[in-house]
């Protein structure tokens, strides 16, 4: 029987039978594909798609995230395309859709909403089945963690260095912080257009369609802010010991700590053990003396 599904964009898909050929142009897509025991399925990734180690690297790739190689995917011949609103260019996603590939765009913004995308998946895929165990332990995780909140532990997770760039609270990382245990404390911070606006230095002027959840501070705000924990993930930015040593001398209140960027941002199966991974991470800090 037909199987109609819409995308986080709203848009109407139709699979007459499950694909067999999927190219997956997010890292956590592909990961989830594998997690849900489709990987032989995948014909196409892109570079940045790494994970599970070992397996991925047969799949041919077909450019990175952003500069995706439209007519590679095309030639693949794929019954299913895995896209991300903000990780792919809106062009490139809009020109598969002009080529009639069946596309479908991801777009979670809560732990929630990745693991509900996790079982969207396992419809079209139709593996239902072999990984309700997965889904069910996914929803196990997240009520745990639900029913067991922590005292809020305020908290800045920068994504990038130079320009500091965090998040706000309409953000996975987010939502995945307060989850372990984290008040974001940037959740109220939208971004400002022109740059210097962001700074403080000018009158901002509308956004418009452009997104406003990943603010670009200052270390000044940063200590305004007075965070308990400062929290440096691997990725997207690779965080260094001199960045955390330029967090320790500018914020001295602050214990700062490295975590795994995918437990923090990769949605779907990575968040069924890598959020109670992030959850004992933010207990140990707390714990841990001054």
């Amino acid at each position: 029987m037909p199987l109609r599904v819409y995308d986080d964009r709203g848009r109407e898909l139709l699979f007459i039978r499950p694909p067999r050929r999927v190219v997956s142009l997010v890292p956590s897509d592909t990961l989830n594909v594998f997690a849900l025991g489709a990987g032989d399925r995948l014909v196409g990734r892109t570079r940045y798609c790494v994970a599970p180690e070992g397996r991925v690297e047969r799949i041919p790739c077909v450019g990175g995230t952003k500069d995706v190689d439209v007519g590679a995917v095309a030639a693949l011949e794929p019954d299913l395309v895995l896209c991300n609103q903000e990780e792919n260019s809106r062009a490139h996603v809009e020109q598969l859709a002009r080529l009639q590939l069946p596309v479908l765009v991801a777009f979670p913004r809560r732990v929630a909403e990745g693991l509900s995308h996790l079982a969207r998946l396992a419809r079209i895929l139709g593996v239902e089945e072999q990984s309700r165990e997965l889904l069910r332990r996914g929803l196990r995780a997240l009520r745990e963690l639900e029913a067991e909140p922590r005292p809020p532990l305020d908290a800045f997770v920068p994504i990038w260095m130079e320009p500091l760039m965090t998040v706000n609270a309409d953000t996975f990382i987010s939502d995945a912080l307060a989850l372990a245990g984290g008040q974001n404390v940037f959740a109220d911070r939208e971004r400002r257009y022109p740059l210097q606006a962001d700074l403080g230095g000018a009158e901002a002027r509308p956004p418009g369609e452009r997104d406003t959840r990943y603010p670009r501070v200052t270390l000044e705000e940063v200590a305004q802010r007075a965070p308990r924990i400062v929290l440096l993930p691997d990725e997207p930015h690779p965080f260094s010991e001199a960045d955390a040593q330029v967090f320790r001398n500018r914020l001295p209140g602050a214990k700062v700590a490295f975590c795994n960027g995918r437990d923090l941002s990769w949605y779907g199966a990575r968040s069924v053990d890598g959020l109670p991974r992030l959850r004992a991470l933010l207990d140990s800090l707390r714990q841990s003396p001054p």
